[in-house]
């Protein structure tokens, strides 16, 4: 061949590599575009799921095709939340655009005086659901493993301690729906483990503290707080803790398992219909929030680390923070 062959060659050769660039790379939009529809048009949850998992892991760089990268990570993270709650009735949460192009969420009532976004985490492939200002991680999604988890310490600094100064108790639980609700959804439509934390409702699910033992001078405390209120403080028979009579037959045990070696405490909240938590009894009941607010070292509950780990590993889950398998947090509310 001569040199002159080689040269028309080797230029054929460049064209038809850029030429299989630029197709790789309109082929890579496709799969883009198409994806950004079936998230935003699909009526169905798996396939919402599907599509979120899909463009989150989507490499869009290409070399010689630029595509716009309107929207980051994250904001598909939203609109997947968006999507399946509009999809089954839920009210109250809402997205918007900003000027950065980034999506953000609002919950009523609190409108745009707070807002939220989800911050992805490459390394676990998962993503916190942030409050814009305080930066507060109110829970992790594991869409892989399909696993979310709330933090009990961002959910008292957040809602208990810092807006309880703005809204008010009803604002605060209409608040907390739209998350309660998106997690329930996710376990029942698309079986995720869900870690509720403070906000389980069940009667029979009980709140971890993050200390192993509590000086009964707490109780003390409690008592005296009660004093002049219309709720009763009692000890328990056992004398291994004590119990609040709240209204409404609302109650709240503060105990310790006397069949454990460790005798470690817990808080149980029960009531008729088994729809109270505790996250309802700190925002409802001034007595118990600002008994609970000033001695916090003494009294919090526990918070698990928010990355969760694969399914494979022996993690508590949903009403299961009493499991004796539970491995040691270093976080604590």
């Amino acid at each position: 061949m001569s040199s002159n062959e080689r040269v028309v060659s080797n230029t054929i050769n460049q064209v038809a590599a850029l030429s299989n660039s630029i197709k790789e790379g309109l082929e890579l939009g496709q799969q883009y575009t198409s994806l950004v529809d079936e998230l935003i048009s699909t009526t169905d949850d798996e396939k919402l799921l599907l599509a979120t998992k899909r463009l989150s892991s989507l490499d869009l760089t290409n070399a010689f095709v630029q595509l716009p990268q309107h929207y980051q990570v994250a904001d598909y993270f939203l609109l997947m939340m968006d999507r399946l709650l509009t999809l089954h009735q839920i009210e109250g949460f809402e997205i918007f655009e900003d000027h950065d192009h980034q999506l953000t969420a609002t919950i009523h009532p609190f409108e745009k005086q707070v807002t939220f976004a989800f911050a992805f985490d490459d390394e676990h492939q998962g993503a916190f659901f942030n409050e814009g200002a305080s930066q507060e991680s109110l829970f992790f999604i594991d869409l892989d493993n399909r696993q979310l988890r709330f933090s009990n310490h961002a959910l008292v600094d957040f809602f208990v301690e810092n807006e309880f100064q703005h809204f008010s108790d009803l604002d605060l639980q209409e608040a907390v729906k739209p998350l309660v609700d998106f997690a329930n959804l996710l376990k029942t439509q698309l079986g995720f483990k869900i870690d509720l934390g403070i906000l389980n409702p069940t009667n029979a699910y009980n709140v971890r503290l993050a200390k192993p033992t509590m000086d009964l001078t707490m109780i003390d405390k409690l008592f005296v707080s009660t004093a002049d209120s219309q709720y009763m403080l009692f000890t328990l028979p056992h004398k291994n803790g004590a119990l609040l009579k709240l209204d409404a037959g609302i109650q709240l045990r503060i105990f310790y398992d006397q069949e454990s070696y460790s005798h470690e405490w817990f808080y149980n909240v029960t009531d008729p219909d088994d729809q109270v938590s505790l996250f309802d009894l700190l925002i409802h009941y001034p007595l118990l929030r600002e008994w609970y607010l000033a001695n916090r070292d003494d009294v919090a509950v526990r918070s698990l680390p928010l990355i969760l780990q694969s399914v494979t590993d022996e993690r508590p889950t949903d009403g299961q923070l009493t499991s004796s398998r539970e491995e040691e947090a270093d976080d604590q509310d």
